[in-house]
């Protein structure tokens, strides 16, 4: 998806249609609140709503709702599984899990009618309508992962975590550093000399990858979903927004595809971290 600014002309002066900052409805002390902020709320009242009516009356012969959540969390747990060694698949599934859910629902409100739309903006002194504005400048929901806030925190969340479990997968840091810099392969020999600065040079590259992962996860989320609004505030403006339709059915699919690539990244650096892969393991991790 192109992500850009879709300009609106307004007085002479290019604008777009979607601020990239979440805007601020109002203060609770020193704290703003925002209108993804607000959204982000809601998001996780409907998943606590879903899951106390789900396990409310829990059945060894699980259905309708109590089905359907068995059946997402056992999904996720077998991908996991099938891409991680069981005891870092047991650090890795509560959260990856968690962001798949939450950042699936959040896409999906994007898609509500009155998000984004319901807000304040420059009245409209040509429609007869006492509330008409031109354009909501200052909409009251927006999707939390249309926030670049959003999105990075859970990335950093990701960061410190896994970091976490590669120090305890390695026990300690020396192992981590080993896991990195160190000559892989069982080499022996003088060769191990000049592999050694191989090495050296790859876990370098290692490590700016590392710090980029975070970024990565991050931007892709925020990237996508802030487009898919942007275009759809734009095909909506366009002959009684009938443009926009298709759209709604493809940015459905990107809500779901986004969420999969997101828990999916999480788990192959996360495996990329978590593993002994062509090292020599003197002990039981």
């Amino acid at each position: 998806m192109i992500l850009g600014f879709v300009a609106s002309i307004s007085e002479g002066k290019a604008e777009p249609l979607v601020q990239p900052a979440a805007e601020t409805l109002f203060w609770i002390g020193f704290l703003p609140v925002t209108s993804s902020m607000i959204q982000t709320w809601i998001v996780m009242g409907i998943l606590f709503l879903i899951i106390r009516l789900g396990t409310l009356r829990l059945s060894l012969i699980p259905g309708g709702l109590q089905n359907a959540i068995e059946a997402a969390v056992e999904g996720l747990e077998k991908l996991t599984r099938g891409l991680l060694e069981p005891k870092v698949a047991d650090w890795a599934f509560p959260l990856v899990a968690t962001y798949f859910i939450f950042i699936v629902f959040s896409n999906i409100t994007d898609l509500l009618p009155g998000v984004g739309s319901i807000g304040y903006g420059e009245k409209d002194p040509g429609r007869a309508l006492p509330f008409a504005i031109k354009h909501t400048s200052v909409p009251l929901f927006r999707p939390p992962t249309s926030d670049a806030n959003m999105t990075t925190a859970m990335a950093l969340i990701f960061f410190v975590m896994s970091t976490f479990w590669a120090f305890r997968y390695h026990h300690g840091i020396k192992g981590v550093l080993h896991h990195i810099f160190g000559v892989k392969g069982g080499f022996r020999g003088w060769i191990v000399v000049p592999l050694t600065v191989l090495f050296a040079a790859v876990g370098l590259m290692e490590i700016i990858s590392i710090l980029i992962r975070p970024v990565a996860l991050a931007m892709r989320l925020y990237g996508n979903i802030y487009g898919g609004e942007t275009v759809l505030h734009m095909m909506t403006g366009i002959l009684w927004g009938l443009p926009a339709v298709p759209f709604y059915f493809f940015e459905f699919m990107v809500a779901i595809i986004q969420a999969l690539i997101f828990a999916l990244l999480s788990i192959v650096f996360t495996g990329t971290l978590c593993s002994h892969f062509g090292e020599e393991v003197s002990k039981e991790s």
